[in-house]
C-alpha cells in the first residue's frame, strides 16, 4: 500500500486527524459530543478516498515530517477560532439575541456545532485547494455519507426529543444554524491565501 500510494495515505491520515482536532478543540457538553461523532463518518471516509493523479505525483512524506503540519495548524486555528466565537455567543447570548428559551437555545447550540463540522468536511477534502467543490462529483460515497449525517441530525433534532434532549427548530432557526456553518467555506478560502513557512512551527521553540 505504501509503495502504491506513498503520499496519499499519509495526507489522508493528516486530514482525518485535523478533522478530529477541530471537532474536539471546541468545548461542548457530553451529550453534544456523543451525537457530534456522527460527523466522524465523514472524517473516516477521508481514509478511503481514491488517490488522484495529482497526489500520486507528490513526493513521499518523510517519517520525520510532523503529523500536524503548519498548513494544518493554520486551517485548524482559523476554523476553531470562528467556531469558538460563534458557539460562545450562542451559549451566553443566544437566548436574548434570538428570543428563545433555554431549551431551544441549547438545541441551536448543538445543531450549529454539528452542522459546522459537516460543512467543514468540504474544507478538509484538501488542505490547500481553495475550491472545496473541485472533483466533488467523483466522490459519490463522500456525498452519500454527508447526506446520511445530515438526515440523522434532522431526525435527532426533530423527532428524538426525549432521547436526544432537543427541541424542534423552525425553518428560520435551521437557517441560522446552516448560515453559521456556511461561513466556514469563505473562511477556509481566505486562510488558504495565507502562506506559511515550511519549517515546523514548534521547531522555533
Amino acid at each position: 500500500m505504501a509503495e502504491l500510494y506513498p503520499d496519499d495515505f499519509g495526507e489522508n491520515v493528516m486530514v482525518t486527524l485535523r478533522n478530529q482536532l477541530e471537532t474536539y478543540i471546541v468545548d461542548v457538553r457530553d451529550v453534544d459530543k456523543r451525537f457530534s461523532n456522527l460527523k466522524g463518518l465523514g472524517a473516516s471516509f477521508q481514509m478511503l478516498v481514491k488517490p488522484t493523479e495529482e497526489v500520486m505525483k507528490k513526493k513521499p512524506v518523510g517519517r520525520t515530517t510532523p503529523l500536524i503540519t503548519n498548513i494544518m495548524w493554520r486551517n485548524i486555528m482559523a476554523q476553531a477560532t470562528y467556531q469558538i466565537a460563534v458557539l460562545s455567543t450562542l451559549l451566553y447570548k443566544g437566548e436574548s439575541i434570538f428570543g428563545v428559551n433555554e431549551s431551544v437555545n441549547d438545541t441551536l447550540f448543538f445543531n450549529t456545532f454539528v452542522v459546522c463540522q459537516v460543512f467543514n468536511e468540504f474544507n478538509a477534502r484538501n488542505l490547500e485547494k481553495k475550491n472545496v467543490f473541485e472533483g466533488i462529483q467523483k466522490n459519490k460515497l463522500f456525498m452519500a455519507i454527508i447526506g446520511l449525517i445530515l438526515v440523522l441530525q434532522v431526525v435527532m433534532v426533530e423527532f428524538l426529543k426525549k432521547f436526544a434532549n432537543t427541541e424542534r427548530l423552525n425553518w428560520g432557526q435551521w437557517g441560522i444554524c446552516i448560515g453559521f456553518a456556511a461561513v466556514s467555506w469563505p473562511i477556509g478560502w481566505l486562510v488558504k491565501c495565507i502562506n506559511v513557512p515550511e519549517r515546523p512551527i514548534f521547531s522555533y521553540i
